[in-house]
């Protein structure tokens, strides 16, 4: 069965890494001031944490703090919000955020869920060529004159 998993590219943790580094001068310079490690340690944790997995039979958004998993029987529709972040709408009308997923993933999860999402960019059917568009500039009109 196909798989995808979406997540936080590694390199991120990069960054947790040289802001660990960065910080090391000021975390020493008094007691207390330690703490200042949890801010990249809490950064890696989402990286590593966040993650949505789609099969043919759900979805998996786990975040920092829990995961849900919705089987696709529930799944209504997916929004894409205006950054392009995708959260699955349920039958209640409720949002589940899928965690790195963005809209640029549509085809590929339109390919795992087997048919449930559809593929943007997908070729259109035969019968959608011969429906007129809607956004087509109309044929001039000529005057009576």
């Amino acid at each position: 069965m196909p798989r995808a998993v979406f997540r936080i590219p590694t390199p991120a943790l990069l960054a947790a890494g040289l802001t660990a580094i960065c910080v090391t001068p000021v975390a020493w310079a008094a007691p207390g001031l330690q703490a200042l490690y949890l801010l990249p340690l809490g950064f890696a944790v989402w990286v590593v944490r966040n993650r949505t997995t789609v099969d043919g039979e759900r979805l998996v958004a786990r975040s920092t703090f829990g995961t849900r998993a919705v089987p696709w029987a529930e799944v209504k529709a997916i929004k894409v919000d205006p950054k392009g972040w995708l959260s699955a709408v349920l039958g209640d009308d409720s949002l589940v955020r899928l965690p790195a997923v963005r809209a640029g993933h549509l085809p590929t999860l339109a390919a795992v869920s087997g048919g449930r999402v559809p593929d943007p960019s997908a070729p259109a059917e035969e019968g959608a060529a011969d429906a007129p568009d809607p956004d087509a500039t109309p044929p001039p009109v000529e005057s009576g004159e």
